[in-house]
Formats: C-alpha cells, structure tokens, sequence
C-alpha cells in the first residue's frame, strides 16, 4: 500500500510539471460545451467527451513518460501492480476533480432535471478515460501515435450514431444515455445502462492495460537463453 501511495505521489508531481499543457487540457471541455451551448443536452454530452479527452490525453502522457521509469522502479521492489495501481489512483484523482469542476459549471449554467445524473456521467468518463490513456500509452511507442488515436477515437464518439448497436463499442457510449436522462427525464434516457456500460468498458480497460503493463515489466529484452 505505501508503495502504491508513493507511486501515486510520483505520477502527480509529474503532472504538475506540466502545467501548461494541463491548463490547455482544461480548457478543452469548456471550448466543446461552448460550442453547443444552446442545446442543452448536446452541449452537456460535448463537455464530457471533452473531459474524457482531457484526462485520457494526461493519462497517455503520464503512461508514455512512466515507460522509461517503471524497470528501474521495479528493480528497486516496486511490482507492477504497485505502478500501474498507483498511477491509476493519482490520474483517477485528477481526474475526478475536473469532472467536478465541469459538473458545478454545467448545472449552474443549465437547466436538467437530474444534476446529479450529470455529476455521476461526468464522474464515469473519468473512470473509463483513464484506462484508456493507459492503454494507448502502453500499446504505442510514442505520444503523438497516441493521441491521434485518441482524437480517432472522440472523433467517432461524436459523429456515430449513439442509437445504432455499434455505437456500444466505443468506449464513451454511456455518456448519451445518462445525459439524455439527465436532461429531459427517465423517459428518454437510461441510468441503468449508461452506468452498466460506463463500469463494464472501465473494467475492461483496465484489465487490458494492467496487463500489457505487466508483460513489458516482465520482458528482458537484452537477455537471451540458450
């Protein structure tokens, strides 16, 4: 547990070095909500997938930054679970306190029926967008690969019709249904399956990019037997 701690204490101070870039990325949900600000619902689920973006893309970061540490750090006792928990925990964190930030800006400024369906959605992008900055920080071998996939990856959330069974494949899915509840009622949107879906995709993800980070800790790639 102090391991994990500590590694959370690490990923957060190299976040705070960043400063400039976080500031940007904080602004990236306000310029999607601005956007259709007069759609009340298509301007709630717009700053979602920007909060999703914005800590996917700290998460992709702090994954392709933590490559070159983590041997020495698993050299020196820590075990992947202790990296990959506590990186987790910190970019979690963070996180959770921009999702906040945008859940009192949106329901200050809107009218929904259900403010705290929008704080609860806002909360579970976080949850899947940090598994998959991780994932795509670990599965490609440098930043900008990543975060072109990622843009790929909102850029369908947007355009893809969420009625359409395929839609459930992508990651952010859930953010239609819950707001849509939130917005006009139970109605018309669905709590139940949003949030199902929100939990099930974090869940996935994050067993996928625990695992590749594993592997690559378990790797030796100067060794060689005969």
């Amino acid at each position: 547990m102090i391991r994990t701690l500590r590694m959370a204490e690490m990923t957060l101070r190299e976040l705070l070095r960043r400063r400039g870039v976080l500031g940007l990325l904080l602004l990236v949900p306000l310029v999607f909500y601005l956007g259709r600000h007069d759609q009340a619902g298509q301007a709630i689920r717009f700053a979602s997938l920007g909060v999703g973006f914005a800590v996917s893309t700290a998460a992709l970061f702090s994954a392709v930054t933590g490559r070159q540490l983590a041997p020495r750090l698993a050299l020196s006792g820590f075990r992947p679970r202790h990296l990959f928990l506590g990186r987790t925990l910190a970019l979690t964190v963070a996180g959770l306190l921009v999702s906040a930030l945008y859940a009192v800006v949106v329901t200050t400024d809107q009218q929904v029926a259900h403010p705290q369906a929008v704080a609860a959605e806002l909360a579970l992008t976080t949850l899947v967008a940090v598994p998959l900055g991780l994932l795509l920080g670990l599965a490609v071998p440098r930043d900008l690969e990543g975060t072109l996939l990622l843009i790929c990856v909102i850029g369908a959330q947007m355009v893809v019709d969420p009625a359409k069974s395929a839609a459930k494949a992508l990651p952010f899915w859930s953010t239609r249904e819950i707001i849509t509840y939130a917005v006009d009622g139970a109605a018309d949107g669905s709590l139940t399956s949003g949030t199902a879906h929100a939990l099930v995709v974090a869940a996935l993800l994050a067993v996928a990019s625990g695992t590749v980070m594993s592997v690559r800790l378990r790797r030796r790639a100067h060794m060689r037997f005969v």
